[in-house]
């Protein structure tokens, strides 16, 4: 394959920028947002997980009902595509869930209970995320900022804008979309939101920490 070069990988990195003005008149093609839902689709997760669900939320009234739990912010209404991830409730290493993800990436029956027990060690004893409904939510939705990076990255390399949000009612965003029929409150929650569009006006350069200040080389 044709790899890219390395100025235009940087060039998009300082390009994108949470972008909170969009120009409400300019829409995605349906390809471009395709291929933004495929880079978070094809996204690393731990243990291969996915423990992911998108949903592109483009229904005015639905928009509109969520708006006044997401800081009132006018993007809701602006943006071109709204992306609500979800995160797999209670992945425990035992739950049907991760069982699938396993069958899926070729293991067997008779691999099967090894990868399991390695699961388990790693959840109680190493990472300590099986300790309750909360910390296994909390990992599952690491796992969905792997893909949130990824979609806003992909999307900065061909000039699209973006914006994640964690300022909402958790609580009542979930129920307003849950009770919508979009997913089962049972099985998935909200993670992070993302609006994607097109920048209405200039957005002032990031400010960054240096590079010595973040990076720390040990020989």
């Amino acid at each position: 394959m044709n790899f890219l070069n390395k100025e235009d990988v940087l060039n998009a990195f300082n390009y994108r920028a949470s972008t909170r003005s969009y120009d409400g008149s300019k829409k995605i093609p349906a390809e471009d947002m395709h291929y933004i839902l495929e880079l978070g689709r094809l996204s690393p997760s731990s243990v291969g997980s996915e423990p992911w669900e998108f949903i592109v939320l483009q229904n005015p009234e639905l928009r509109q009902a969520i708006k006044p739990y997401c800081w009132g912010i006018p993007t809701m209404e602006t943006s071109s595509h709204i992306v609500v991830i979800l995160a797999k409730k209670n992945a425990r290493y035992d739950s049907e869930f991760l069982r699938e993800s396993m069958l899926r990436r070729g293991v067997t029956e008779e691999q099967m209970p090894a990868v399991i027990e390695k699961y388990r060690n790693f959840q109680v004893n190493d990472s300590k995320v099986a300790e309750n409904e909360r910390t296994l939510f909390d990992w599952a939705s690491k796992q969905t900022y792997i893909a949130l990076g990824n979609m806003m990255t992909g999307a900065a390399m061909i000039g699209i804008d973006s914006c994640p949000i964690e300022g909402f009612d958790y609580d009542k965003v979930n129920q307003i979309l849950s009770e919508a029929g979009l997913f089962d409150a049972n099985e998935w929650g909200i993670s992070v939101m993302c609006t994607f569009g097109y920048r209405d006006k200039e957005i002032r350069k990031k400010a960054r920490k240096s590079f010595d200040e973040v990076v720390k080389f040990v020989e």
